[in-house]
Parts: structure tokens; sequence; C-alpha cells
């Protein structure tokens, strides 16, 4: 079974900095897309950062030039830097990730809380 793990969610002050992990395990052929969306408070799911497996990576515009999203295809991971965190940016950060195993299938991980405030 395909399972999506996160860890490094936590609070911070405004300005400071988090690191989010992501990490597949089980069964698979091939992790096609891998990224984050988040949900705040009151608010739906929006995209933050998404990587193909060709590289292309896509950002919210609200996240552009601050988080960085990388991805370690040896280890099955992707990582969302995020620096000069804002209050806006806290939510829940879920990883999401396109997986083949007998079937391409979008899987989530259970999401991890950030929060800033000071």
């Amino acid at each position: 079974q395909v399972q999506l793990v996160e860890s490094g969610g936590g609070s911070v002050q405004p300005g400071g900095s988090l690191r989010l992990s992501c990490t597949a395990s089980g069964s698979f052929v091939a992790i096609h897309t891998m990224g984050w969306y988040r949900r705040a408070p009151g608010k739906g799911r929006e995209l933050v950062a998404m990587t193909s497996s060709s590289g292309t990576i896509n950002y919210a515009d609200s996240v552009k030039g601050r988080f960085t999203i990388s991805r370690d295809n040896a280890k099955s991971t992707v990582f969302l830097q995020m620096n000069n965190l804002k209050p806006e940016d806290k939510a829940i950060y879920y990883c999401t990730a396109i997986i083949q195993t007998s079937a391409f299938d979008n899987y989530w991980g259970q999401g991890t809380q950030v929060t800033v405030s000071s």
C-alpha cells in the first residue's frame, strides 16, 4: 500500500522559516508529480507548489520568491523550504503525488500544521 508521510510542520514567528518533507513508501513503479497544497482556516484548498518528474515546477503567486520546492527521486521525497513566512501562510499543508502502481492514482498525506504568529 502506498503512503505519503509528511513531517516538518510547526509554529514560527513572521519572517521565520520551516522545511516540510514528504516521503512516499510502499510498492510502486514510479512517482510522477509531487507537490504541496494547503488549506487555511475557513478557506478552500490551494495549490502551493508542484514538481513533475521532468523537473517542471509551478508555484502559487502568493509564495513565489519565498518558497522553494525540491525533490530527491532516489529517496522518493519532496521538500518545501518556506522562508519569510507570513501569518497568511498559516494552514494545514498536504503533500500529494501521482504515483504509478498498476494504475496512476493521486495520493495524499495526512497533513501537517504550519502556524505563523508573533
